[in-house]
């Protein structure tokens, strides 16, 4: 310990009293300099440990996306959200960061795109100085909160029909043809997905168990043969299910092969997670309770459930129908004799008539 560079940077990096110190300077005579006035101030007992808190951001992400794996689900938004936003504020100490550098960030990102995005970004920054404030490692006001977030409209849940989901299908190849597959038969999330483990699944039981973080409860979905036949036709190379095969790691995102699939279909404004829309929603038509379906979600209560829940055109047009019948006149009751048996029966509308003639 002392000091090093890194890049065109010098740091002064020491421990003491159980604590480390790490500070980033300008030149080589600086961190000299620092060093030895910190040594200084700690001799004499003058150096005050809670006033410098001077944490690197790379430092602390590394941190946050542990705690971030540990306690929440939808973790892999964030190691996404922080893989953009390290280039940018990598070497900058949490202390230094103002809204300043919010501003200019989105500024950045914004010509490679949308506000949205940006806005999930932030909003992953944003926890992560909450985080460092509960672990005592950053002091003052958290500096996205002072921030405008971009405007964003009201997204409408889109829901597939079939021709939609067989054109998507075929648009897609290799792993993400596997992922939608699996999308729209087990209503799974995203993040559920590509934290799937080949240790996850029951081939035996056909069964697939999702661990849920924050609740500690996992969470068990049935297999059909769709999904079954998916996941023998992919080999085992890896603990995770979906990885790359140049490094190894598990997929944490797929914007741009998902998007490039849409186009090819030509399924316009579809987001990965109107997949679990339809899912549910097909479930539904099919006349699957709410409350099977709740559970197959991860839902706590049915209310929940009830936004994924979406009755197509033909549904809708189908219930008026239902209602018009109400208006239509009484059909004559049809007497026929059966001269074999000289029995008597009646033919009536069953929607209008609630007794039977004997």
């Amino acid at each position: 310990m002392g000091i090093y560079k890194v890049k065109e940077s010098w740091y002064i990096d020491l421990y003491a009293d159980g604590r480390r110190i790490r500070k980033h300077v300008g030149s080589k005579r600086d961190a000299e300099n620092a060093l030895n006035a910190v040594k200084a101030d700690i001799l004499r007992g003058e150096y005050n440990f809670k006033k410098d808190r001077r944490i690197r951001f790379e430092d602390f992400a590394k941190e946050y996306l542990e705690y971030s794996k540990i306690n929440k689900r939808s973790w892999g938004r964030d190691e996404s959200s922080l893989n953009r936003l390290l280039p940018f504020f990598k070497d900058m100490l949490l202390s230094k960061i103002t809204p300043l550098h919010i501003e200019e960030y989105k500024k950045m990102r914004l010509d490679k795109v949308k506000g949205t995005t940006i806005n999930r970004e932030l909003i992953s920054l944003q926890h992560m100085f909450t985080i460092a404030e509960k672990f005592r490692k950053f002091e003052g006001k958290n500096p996205v909160k002072e921030t405008e977030f971009f405007e964003e409209s009201q997204y409408i849940m889109r829901v597939l029909d079939k021709d939609e989901i067989k054109r998507l299908i075929e648009a897609s190849t290799g792993y993400l043809r596997a992922i939608i597959i699996l999308a729209l038969n087990t209503a799974m999330r995203k993040g559920e997905i590509l934290n799937l483990r080949w240790n996850d699944i029951d081939f035996i039981e056909d069964y697939i168990y999702i661990k849920q973080s924050k609740s500690n409860v996992t969470r068990k979905i049935p297999m059909n043969s769709v999904v079954r036949n998916t996941l023998k036709n992919i080999k085992r190379e890896n603990d995770f299910i979906f990885h790359s095969s140049k490094t190894g790691k598990r997929f944490t995102d797929f914007f741009r092969s998902f998007k490039s699939a849409c186009r090819k279909a030509g399924i316009n404004d579809l987001r990965f997670h109107d997949l679990r829309h339809t899912a549910a929603t097909l479930m539904v038509m099919g006349g699957v309770d709410l409350v099977t379906v709740s559970q197959i979600l991860g839902h706590s209560t049915i209310q929940m459930t009830m936004k994924y829940a979406h009755p197509t055109p033909e549904n809708k047009r189908h219930a008026v129908n239902v209602l018009a019948s109400a208006f239509k006149p009484e059909k004559k009751e049809k007497i026929v004799i059966n001269r074999s048996q000289e029995q008597i029966s009646t033919h009536v509308n069953p929607l209008l008539s609630w007794s039977k003639v004997q």
